[in-house]
């Protein structure tokens, strides 16, 4: 009896552990489920910038530079150019006026070399027009665009997008022969939250009367700054007698200094961006229109918009991929693994060139041959018809 019971009783202690280890991986499962939605569900999960200079001509080398010193702010803090669409409406770098050619620069004295050997210019001269910044924004490009060109991003994409050139009250010029007007550009916007195509979006505008431009705005999750109010100009900074223009524009220019101090892993937000160029040294009085954005401007990172996320996940366990790598080539045939030495395939029929006959050159006249030959026809005819007929040569 004892026996029968000892034994019954065993049994229902391995069910109950049964159910109770059951329990334990399905709870553990929900637990690592939960994680994981969090995990996707924080906020933004990719970054993108638009970045766009609409100015042509030399004396506009400013906003070029403008353009190419967010782009090298961007990359620094880890941007890549695969989600980076630059705009730039002329070539200053390969511009004849330039003194120091494939440079641009954006402090006095030739500092410091914005162009670089690494910038990657997207649209540049006469592709940078309002129709294909338009349709940048909102994907309605040809199929034939390659994927440089576009805009690929989705519902978890921050967005920057930083323009800079000549306007006014309400409006945006592009290489002095179109414009864009801020109805066009809150549309725009609206197209984009509607395809889904931002998670946030951050505007910045350097232009005369640069606030107007973010006045229509009305999509959800859009912070705007500018660099003056209506009715103000946006004034230009760092003159240079060398090059003989102004570099940057005041407002770009000590963004730019606050974005210097930045880090990937800084915590600095960007209540402390709208405080980086007062009156006292822009001149001109900054914007900023935050009442669309869902989230309190303090508690918003900087590297947010300027940065780039990575999502990763942290595990305590060591993994050692020299084990898994032994294991694995130990499994494969000694066939594979003996390879031959890569050896570069022969470009051009090199043999067949050194023995192929040399190609007859065309027969062309000595160089003197044409000037002797003019010479023996004036002789002729000044023999045959004597001097007063020479007039009719001349």
């Amino acid at each position: 009896m004892v026996n029968r019971c000892t034994g019954h009783f065993c049994g229902n202690n391995k069910i109950m552990s049964g159910h109770f280890l059951l329990l334990k991986k399905s709870n553990n499962f929900s637990i690592f489920q939960d994680q994981a939605e969090q995990f996707f569900r924080s906020g933004h999960t990719n970054n993108w910038a638009v970045l766009v200079c609409t100015s042509r001509f030399w004396f506009n080398y400013r906003h070029v530079a403008n353009t190419l010193s967010v782009y090298r702010s961007v990359k620094r803090l880890g941007i890549p150019d695969s989600h980076i669409v630059l705009m730039l409406a002329d070539d200053m770098a390969c511009n004849p006026r330039n003194p120091k050619p494939a440079t641009v620069f954006s402090h006095k004295n030739m500092e410091l070399n914005v162009y670089g050997d690494d910038v990657e210019v997207d649209y540049r001269s006469y592709e940078v027009t309002v129709e294909n910044f338009l349709r940048v924004l909102t994907g309605r490009i040809p199929p034939s665009t390659p994927r440089s060109k576009r805009l690929l991003s989705d519902d978890r994409s921050n967005i920057l997008i930083y323009m800079t050139g000549h306007g006014g009250n309400g409006f945006l010029k592009f290489q002095d022969s179109e414009e864009i007007t801020n109805v066009e550009l809150a549309d725009a916007f609206e197209q984009m939250w509607q395809k889904r195509r931002y998670n946030e979006l951050l505007f910045i505008i350097d232009t005369c009367q640069g606030a107007s431009m973010y006045e229509r705005f009305y999509s959800p999750n859009i912070m705007a700054l500018a660099s003056s109010q209506v009715g103000e100009d946006s004034l230009s900074h760092q003159p240079d007698l060398g090059i003989g223009v102004h570099l940057m524009d005041r407002y770009t220019f000590y963004v730019l200094e606050f974005l210097e101090e930045i880090h990937p892993a800084s915590q600095t937000n960007m209540n402390d961006l709208f405080q980086v160029c007062p009156k006292s040294l822009c001149v001109s009085t900054p914007g900023h229109r935050t009442d669309l954005f869902q989230r309190d401007p303090q508690n918003v990172l900087i590297t947010d918009f300027f940065g780039s996320v990575r999502k990763v996940e942290i595990t305590t366990e060591t993994v050692s991929l020299d084990n898994d790598l032994a294991g694995f080539e130990s499994n494969l045939p000694k066939d594979e693994l003996a390879t031959e030495p890569l050896k570069y395939a022969e470009q051009l029929p090199v043999a067949q060139i050194i023995h192929q006959k040399p190609k007859q050159k065309d027969w062309h006249p000595p160089g003197g041959f044409i000037l002797g030959l003019w010479a023996l026809i004036i002789m002729v005819f000044f023999k045959t018809y004597g001097i007063k007929h020479m007039k009719h040569i001349f």
